[in-house]
């Protein structure tokens, strides 16, 4: 019984080394310092100039798909979705 605890805890040991020194390879290099001037320079809209109006536009049409449909729903007396 002697002999099994001590292979089962060299095992272990060696396990718990062994995922230890993996997730330490594992990191890579830090990233590299940003460049040009911090808070940049001219006159910039906020938000960095994303296309926002597609997205918006999208998401009002299915909110109006939906609500009639919860409308048709409701009129005509029908319960659960």
């Amino acid at each position: 019984m002697n002999r099994a605890l001590k292979i089962f805890c060299i095992r272990a040991l060696l396990f718990i080394f062994i995922l230890t020194a993996k997730s330490g390879l594992a990191d890579g290099p830090p990233p590299p310092p940003p460049g040009g001037p911090n808070g940049g320079s001219g006159n910039q809209i906020p938000g960095g100039g994303a296309p926002l109006g597609d997205g918006i536009a999208f998401l009002v049409i299915l909110a109006v798909g939906y609500g009639i449909r919860r409308w048709s729903v409701l009129e005509m007396g029908q319960v659960g979705d």
